[in-house]
């Protein structure tokens, strides 16, 4: 993903003859800006300030309260102990006549007050509360005392039925981490996979860097995060995402697939209606903040900030760095079919369309006859284009094209209708997922607005899927609105029994808008050669999707094991298999636990992960018969409560994926489907001599039975279906018939 390729892309320009760092009036004013764009964030969030701003109390308590002081009174208690007369001692005299208004404008006043002071209070404690980690490094199964206190007065203090933006202002802020322990665990990751004199360098410019130059760079940090939000989220954004010159396709945007085994219907317009429906009840939904907020163990909230830009967002190519453009509301979206752009509203006297009037408009586009204006099939190109090209071309487009190249990016999203059907098929099952892939991921290079927040793409055969830009927010975000959108459409929205969307079409809607562009001469060649690089790029992409069903997330609990250390494992035995080397391995670790925090790094390539690989490659071991245990977690991304996997087993997204890091490198996604079943979605480049999607795949599986296999239970797994070559590919792709009838991060493995 985008942060592993900038990863791949730094060298750093530390040498031991480096000078010491001086005070910057650049960075300082950096840090000054960041700081300005978090108060500015503050100040247009107000309006959700003024709703949850109070939280975890709420406008009825403060009615309570004053209700309860105006009693007092009543009663001849002064709850006040005097203050009320001072404040109506302190207030106009209107006259005799209007005594009583006096008291009760001291009452209210003396309310708001205790009542502001009591909530401030709670965010205070939540805050102090919430800043305890200490049950992060608990045991599986296990709770101390401190943390069952812990608990208990987190849901004291965090009220009831809490708004999607609620914790905000209680979240702590991420802290910076000390300088000393940055440079000892860098050096520990890199250990494995350096020579012993590279490695004695490499410590020799740490050592040179602490003593030059991080004490100032650490003050520079901790500037920031005392004027900042969050010391290193709007850097992250800007530097990893922005910045970066790169085409969008493959190597920044990522994708997400439909259910695996299910087509709730064959009507392409019908699946179209009743996602867009879907996915417009989600943002209606998300705009009244009725989105239940993350919680951790059902009590720690993650920041709920990146939920703000998933619709009406695109990302404005730049000639340096691009910007992010958020709009408060879009009542359309922007469709593509057949090399055609439609502009299709998506309301009707502001409210929402039926899913069967949605249904309608799509199949008005899909029966529309005209042809695609010239280089208008392939003006979509220009942005899988490097950035800074298609900045320049932009600018003449806006010129010429202003309305069309508004309403597109204008749009609460994008949608591609697609020619060609996509999924699992009966008669080549790994083929077609590895196909279906591909066409998430990079299309045909032409048939994706790649700058839109997201892209819902509808096959001919009513399969969905979504391609998703990076920079606006990472994975669990729109897997969460994925996830909603998925089991809304099928399960309430539902289809009748000819596969329409429910209900009845509204003739009286006007046709889709037709976009119009007016390309001048100087743009053709631009498509064309932007055309050309997406295709080689997108061709040299080989995909490949590794359903593994012989056990899944059950089978790991039952080892007393973290499920995501399992994987990681065994994908570096994979790797090594594979490559027969170590390499620097990235793996993302959200930081949402802290205010506006997105994303680290875990480099799960550690010395004791290298030791475990050796002693399993080393046939004179005895190591089946030793135990593993590693005590890490992983978070599930899944909402567990909209799918019933017991009863509809075959109702479960596959996952997603996203490019390889590096040219020479793979990039590995995974998804728990359930408790039975593993997806793994790998990507790698053709024309690289080192790597291939299917070998990886099939080490995968191999070491995922090795693993296992030093388990007592994982025994029988290893007996029935090790197996080679053709024999033992046939059992692991069984399962999908039956169902349907070093270089510097040579290796991505996500779980996002």
């Amino acid at each position: 993903m985008a942060e592993a390729h900038q990863a791949v892309g730094f060298r750093p320009s530390l040498t031991s003859d480096g000078a010491e760092v001086e005070l910057s009036a650049p960075v300082l004013q950096e840090i000054y800006l960041s700081g300005l764009r978090s108060w500015k964030r503050h100040l247009s969030r107000f309006w959700n300030d003024f709703l949850t701003g109070v939280f975890p109390a709420s406008p009825l308590s403060w009615l309570f309260l004053f209700s309860a002081i105006q009693l007092a009174w009543f009663l001849q208690l002064d709850p006040s102990l005097g203050l009320m007369e001072k404040i109506k001692e302190l207030l106009p005299d209107w006259g005799g006549q209007h005594h009583g208004l006096r008291g009760v404008l001291a009452a209210a006043l003396f309310a708001s007050c205790l009542w502001g002071a009591l909530i401030f209070t709670l965010h205070v404690a939540l805050r102090l509360l919430l800043s305890y980690h200490g049950w992060l490094l608990e045991p599986h199964g296990a709770m101390s005392s401190p943390t069952k206190t812990w608990l208990a007065l987190v849901r004291i203090f965090s009220g009831r039925h809490p708004m999607l933006f609620s914790y905000q202002r209680s979240l702590p802020r991420q802290p910076v981490p000390s300088v000393q322990d940055t440079v000892r665990k860098y050096l520990e990751s890199v250990r494995p996979v350096l020579s012993d004199e590279d490695f004695d360098w490499t410590a020799v410019l740490a050592q040179e860097f602490l003593r030059l130059q991080a004490s100032l760079l650490q003050w520079y940090l901790r500037l920031k995060s005392w004027w900042a939000s969050n010391y290193v989220s709007d850097w992250w954004e800007e530097f990893v995402y922005l910045r970066s010159r790169n085409p969008l396709m493959v190597n920044s945007n990522y994708y997400m697939m439909d259910f695996l085994y299910v087509t709730p219907t064959p009507l392409q317009a019908a699946r179209a209606g009743n996602a867009v429906h879907a996915l417009l009840l989600y943002r209606h939904r998300l705009n009244r903040q009725e989105i239940p907020p993350t919680l951790l163990m059902g009590m720690r909230p993650l920041c709920s900030a990146q939920y703000e830009k998933i619709f009406n967002t695109t990302r404005i190519p730049g000639v340096q760095k691009d910007y992010i453009r958020h709009l408060h509301d879009s009542q359309h979206v922007a469709v593509f079919h057949r090399g055609r752009f439609f502009r299709m509203g998506t309301h009707s006297r502001n409210s929402l369309l039926s899913p069967r009037a949605l249904e309608q408009q799509f199949q008005r586009i899909l029966d529309d006859p005209s042809p695609a204006c010239p280089h208008e099939e392939h003006l979509a190109a220009l942005t899988a284009a490097p950035r800074g090209t298609w900045a320049q071309v932009r600018t003449s487009l806006k010129t010429q094209a202003a309305e069309a190249l508004e309403a597109v990016e204008g749009a609460a999203f994008f949608v591609s209708l697609d020619a060609e059907p996509a999924g699992l098929t009966r008669e080549d099952p790994a083929a077609s997922l590895d196909a279906y892939a591909h066409a998430l991921l990079a299309g045909r290079g032409h048939d994706r607005w790649f700058d839109k927040s997201f892209t819902l793409i509808v096959f001919s055969n009513g399969k969905l899927g979504l391609s998703v830009e990076h920079s606006w927010a990472d994975c669990p975000i729109s897997g969460h609105m994925w996830e909603f959108t998925l089991a809304t459409e099928c399960f309430q929205l539902g289809y009748s029994t000819d596969g329409h969307c429910k209900g009845h079409p509204d003739p009286t809607l006007p046709q889709p808008q037709r976009l119009q562009w007016d390309l001048p001469d100087q743009i053709h060649s631009s498509i064309s050669l932007a055309l050309r690089g997406a295709k080689i790029l997108s061709e040299n992409v080989d995909c490949h999707v590794v359903p593994f069903s012989l056990f899944g997330k059950s089978f790991i609990r039952r080892c007393h094991l973290s499920s995501d250390s399992f994987i990681q494992i065994a994908l570096q035995l994979a790797h090594f298999r594979d490559r027969g080397q170590f390499c620097l391995t990235y793996e993302s670790a959200m930081t949402r636990l802290f205010l506006e925090g997105r994303t680290e790094t875990v480099r799960s390539c550690t010395r004791e992960a290298c030791n475990f690989v050796r002693a399993m490659e080393d046939k004179e071991k005895t190591v089946h018969s030793e135990q593993w245990q590693l005590s890490t977690s992983q978070i599930p991304v899944q909402q567990m409560h909209l799918f019933d996997v017991h009863n509809y087993p075959d109702y479960v997204s596959s996952g997603g994926g996203f490019g390889p890091a590096d040219d020479h490198g793979y990039g590995v996604s995974y998804i728990f489907m359930g408790d039975g079943m593993i997806t793994f979605h790998i990507s790698s480049k053709k024309s690289s001599t080192k790597t291939d999607s299917h070998r990886l795949g099939q080490h995968i599986e191999d070491a995922l039975l090795d693993v296992a296999s030093l388990f007592q239970a994982g025994q029988h797994f290893k007996r029935r279906f090790r197996g080679s070559g053709k024999e033992n590919s046939r059992h692991r792709c069984g399962f999908l018939s039956r169902q349907t009838g070093v270089s510097k991060a040579s290796m991505t493995s996500t779980n996002f």
